[in-house]
């Protein structure tokens, strides 16, 4: 039964009439440009064919009534006219209450909903699971009640409950990803200003993404730790945001900075320009220039930002040996664990999951990945 079919379904069950409509929003990977958000610079996502999904109708009084259908149909339910404040025990819940108490600053003109809520991206993998559920809380509310809010506004909407009431320090990339995605195209976003230009994706490239589930220790402190380092440096610089340090000006003082500092600076200046020909390199169908620079930026991710661990690069490495220079492959997200994201042509994709398969256990004391073969998919809407 598809995510549709089984909101729709459990609907009526539970609510005992049918819904008004049915929207999805997806999860993303980001092919480059990573680290890059929080310094104004570029990142290249594409949304991919896993979603939440919502089905819902509007209701004649100021009530939110809500069912997790993955989380063994938990309830929760809170008022629009009565100060919305985090739920005591229950964590998704927040996600919903925190983007319908941003929405109401928007625009305070819909009223209650009922809404059936199920999705598939893996959690805790990197794939922005929570970006993907509060752009669909944002935009199944924008459709019930004919909000006059773009996918640009949903997303600041989403990033802004998940910073300011579920308390995560997130960019904006994954949210205007699963917004404004679309078919068969990454997105090149420009973090500063949120403009995005689609770039198209080589009709027979998939986009395989690998868990190496290693469990993401250190993650916050470490990133709050890269963010503040590269803060230094701007201020270093005299700038906004490294986005505004050139490798130009960069290269010529770099010994002036402390060299931790100078190591972190150096990947996000040059990931930028990475991330921008990286861009001209898919729209032109270049895979092997851009396996180039998604090798770049993990060498870059390893050594200067120091955010891989071994399990990643070994998973790196035998993705490589098998696709050479038809395809590229790096670490994605965060960093200390989760996935990595490769772009290789469809008939190398069972090659792929097999050597993977057989390689990464014995090369790791045992670990093993969960392989996903997924297509650059639409951002989010009515399904």
């Amino acid at each position: 039964m598809s995510l549709k079919q089984l909101t729709q379904t459990l609907f009526t069950e539970h609510f005992g009439y049918a819904p008004t409509l049915t929207i999805q929003a997806p999860g993303r990977v980001n092919l480059i440009g990573e680290h890059t958000d929080y310094n104004d610079g570029f990142v290249l996502p594409c949304a991919i064919d896993y979603q939440t999904v919502i089905s819902g109708a509007p209701r004649n009084d100021r009530q939110i009534r809500v069912l997790a259908a993955d989380y063994d149909n938990q309830q929760d339910q809170f008022s629009l006219d009565e100060p919305i404040v985090s739920h005591a025990n229950l964590r998704w819940a927040d996600y919903v209450r925190g983007v319908v108490k941003h929405l109401q600053t928007r625009d305070a003109s819909f009223g209650g909903a009922d809404l059936v809520i199920s999705g598939n991206v893996p959690q805790g993998a990197g794939l922005s699971s929570s970006a993907s559920l509060e752009v669909a809380v944002g935009q199944v509310l924008q459709a019930l009640y004919q909000l006059p809010l773009d996918g640009v506004a949903l997303a600041l909407n989403g990033q802004e409950a998940e910073n300011q009431f579920v308390g995560c320090n997130c960019g904006i990339m994954d949210q205007l990803i699963s917004a404004l995605g679309k078919k068969d195209h990454a997105l090149l976003i420009d973090c500063r200003t949120l403009e995005t230009r689609a770039v198209p994706m080589p009709a027979d490239v998939a986009v395989v993404i690998i868990n190496s589930n290693v469990k993401r220790g250190l993650v916050d402190s470490e990133y709050n730790t890269r963010r503040q380092q590269c803060e230094a440096a701007a201020r270093f610089f005299g700038v906004k945001a490294l986005r505004d340090v050139s490798p130009d000006l960069f290269f010529p003082i770099l010994h002036e900075l402390d060299p931790i500092v100078a190591k972190r600076a150096r990947h996000v200046i040059t990931e930028n320009d990475r991330t921008l020909a990286a861009a001209d390199a898919l729209a032109a169908g270049n895979l092997k220039l851009m396996g180039k620079l998604m090798a770049e930026s993990h060498a870059s991710m390893r050594d200067d930002f120091a955010i891989t661990v071994p399990p990643i690069d070994t998973l790196v490495e035998i993705v490589k040996e098998v696709i050479g220079e038809r395809g590229g492959v790096r670490m994605t997200g965060g960093g200390f664990g989760g996935c990595i994201v490769a772009l290789m042509p469809q008939d190398l994709v069972e090659s792929v999951r097999t050597a993977v398969a057989r390689e990464y256990p014995l090369r790791t004391n045992g670990l093993q990945e969960t392989f996903y073969v997924c297509k650059a998919s639409q951002g989010s809407g009515l399904c």
